[in-house]
Formats: structure tokens, C-alpha cells, sequence
């Protein structure tokens, strides 16, 4: 049976590649799914890649990979990240393992942007590299 990862994206990062680059980088959302697409299947697993401007989605998608029997779960929540205890107390009701990623640093950034109730409930926070982000929590979603 192959291993299934839900990759969830929160808002804005649909406008990856052209929103603000000198934070975000050039890679749009799509060279992100691409990437980790070839790393998922070099290793035998497979991607469900998701993206939202809704907080209900996320959680929604949350409930749907422990339906599913995922393996993991890597959250980029953007903004969220910073204001949904809904999204702390989804992750919590799962079994499944979130891994919170961000291609910024949160903490070299705004003040706001130091609380992140999204880490609250996660297994790791992979942060501050870039799309390299997703990959470096891919690669530890796999060895659990």
C-alpha cells in the first residue's frame, strides 16, 4: 500500500511566485506540488496537494486524511497559522502527524507572526527555507 501525505496550503498561496518574492521566493504553488510530487514518488508515496483561502476547507481536508488513513499531514496554514485555534483544536482531534511548514521564518518577521497556534499541535516545524521547506518535512513525513 502506498504511502499517503496530504500537502495543505492555506491563503494567499495560490499568488505564490508573484506575492511578494522577496519573501515568499519565485516558486509558485505549482513547482511546490511538482517537486514534491517526483520526491513523494522516489520514495513510493503519494501527494494529495490542496490549496484554500478558507479556514473551514483546512480543517475539513484535516478530518478527510485521518478518513483516509494518511500518514501525515504537511500545513502550511499562512495566516492562520497566527489566529485559528480551530485549526490547533483539528489537529489535535487527528491522529494523523501535522508538520507545520512556512517558506518564511515566522520569528525573523512581525511580532504577530511569533505565536503560531498551528505549532501548538504539530509534530515539527519545518521553516524558513524556501519550497525547500515542504521538502526537508516531506522527508521527515516519510520516516514516521
Amino acid at each position: 500500500m502506498t504511502d499517503l501525505i496530504f500537502v495543505l496550503n492555506g491563503p494567499n498561496l495560490n499568488l505564490l511566485g508573484t506575492r511578494e518574492p522577496e519573501i515568499y521566493g519565485h516558486d509558485t504553488l505549482d513547482d511546490i506540488a511538482a517537486m514534491l510530487d517526483d520526491q513523494a514518488r522516489e520514495a513510493g508515496a503519494e501527494i494529495d496537494f490542496r490549496q484554500s483561502n478558507h479556514e473551514g476547507h483546512l480543517i475539513d481536508w484535516l478530518h478527510e486524511a485521518q478518513a483516509e488513513g494518511a500518514k501525515a499531514v504537511l500545513l502550511n496554514a499562512a495566516g492562520y497559522t497566527h489566529t485559528s485555534i480551530a485549526l490547533l483544536d483539528a489537529i489535535k482531534a487527528i491522529k494523523v502527524p501535522v508538520f507545520e511548514v512556512h517558506l518564511s521564518d515566522p520569528h525573523a518577521r512581525e511580532e504577530f507572526r511569533h505565536l503560531s497556534y498551528v505549532g501548538m499541535g504539530a509534530k515539527a516545524v519545518f521553516a524558513g527555507h524556501g519550497a525547500k521547506s515542504y521538502q526537508l518535512a516531506l522527508d521527515v513525513a516519510l520516516q514516521v
